[in-house]
C-alpha cells in the first residue's frame, strides 16, 4: 500500500498536532504546508506573517516543483505521505489537476472558535484568511473528481475522542490505524516549516492531543457577521463529518 494523503485545514486549528500524530507512525513521512512560500509571494497579507522573507528563502515557491514532490515518490521509502495543507494557500496560479492523484481529507473547526483565536493576533481578520470559502470549494471539487464525499473530521471530535475519531478516519481511507498516532515525543521536527519558531511552541511542548475545551468568550460585535458567514460554510462540511449524529 502506497498512499498520498492531503489533509485540508484552515488556520488556528489542530492541524499541527494532527501532523505530529501522523508523523509518529513509522510508515509515514509528513510535509508541513508545502504551498506556504508561494502563498506569501502573492498574498496582500504577507506583512502579517512573521518570518515571511525567511520562509520564502527556505522553502520551495515554484508550485510545479511542489506538486511534483507531493505526487511523486514518497520520501524515505515510506508507505504513506501525509501532507498538511492550509486551504487559503491554494490561490490562483496553482494547477489543481494534481488533486486527482492524492487521497483527500478535511479538518474543520467551529469558526467562532477559529475567529476568537485569530483576533488575538489579527484583530480585523478577513474571511479569506479563515480559509473556509476555499475549503468548501476544494471539498466540492474533490466530490466532483471522485464521485464520493471525502472524509471530514472536526477538531472537537478529535480532541474529545482521539482514538475513535482517528480509527474512523483510517478506516474511511483504508489505512490501518496505529496506536502510535495517539502520542509523540515533545520537541521540534526536521519536517516542521521554518515558521515553527513563531507558531509551534504549544505543539512542541505536547506529547499528545490536549483535552477539548470550548471557547466561551464572545466575539466583538464587528465580527458577528463574519462569524455567521463562516458558520454557513462550516455547516456544509460538518454535516458530513465522521461520527456526526
Amino acid at each position: 500500500m502506497r498512499r498520498h494523503i492531503a489533509m485540508w485545514s484552515g488556520p488556528r486549528n489542530i492541524s499541527t498536532a494532527l501532523m505530529r500524530s501522523w508523523g509518529s507512525r513509522p510508515d509515514t513521512h509528513v510535509i508541513d504546508e508545502p504551498f506556504y512560500a508561494y502563498y506569501l509571494l502573492h498574498t496582500p497579507h504577507r506583512d502579517q506573517h512573521p518570518g515571511a522573507d525567511e520562509i520564502i528563502a527556505a522553502h520551495e515557491h515554484d508550485p510545479l516543483r511542489v506538486i511534483a514532490h507531493l505526487t511523486g515518490e514518497i520520501p524515505e521509502n515510506k508507505a504513506i505521505f501525509y501532507q498538511k495543507h492550509m486551504t487559503h494557500h491554494m490561490i490562483d496560479g496553482i494547477d489543481l489537476s494534481w488533486l486527482r492523484n492524492v487521497t483527500h481529507c478535511f479538518l474543520i473547526r467551529d469558526p467562532r472558535e477559529v475567529i476568537a483565536s485569530f483576533v488575538k493576533v489579527i484583530p480585523n481578520v478577513e474571511i479569506d484568511q479563515i480559509g473556509l470559502p476555499r475549503q468548501v470549494e476544494l471539498f466540492e471539487m474533490v466530490q466532483q473528481i471522485t464521485g464520493e464525499i471525502p472524509p471530514v473530521i472536526d477538531s472537537a471530535d478529535v480532541l474529545r475522542d482521539p482514538r475513535g475519531t482517528l480509527m474512523r478516519l483510517c478506516e474511511r481511507i483504508n489505512v490501518p490505524f496505529s496506536e502510535s498516532m495517539l502520542t509523540w515525543e515533545a520537541g521540534r521536527r526536521t519536517t516542521d516549516g521554518v515558521w515553527a519558531k513563531y507558531w509551534y511552541s504549544a505543539v512542541e511542548a505536547s506529547t499528545g492531543f490536549s483535552p477539548y475545551h470550548a471557547r466561551t468568550e464572545p466575539l466583538p460585535d464587528h465580527l458577528q457577521s463574519l462569524a455567521s458567514e463562516c458558520d454557513a460554510l462550516y455547516q456544509r462540511m460538518a454535516a458530513h463529518r465522521l461520527g456526526a449524529l
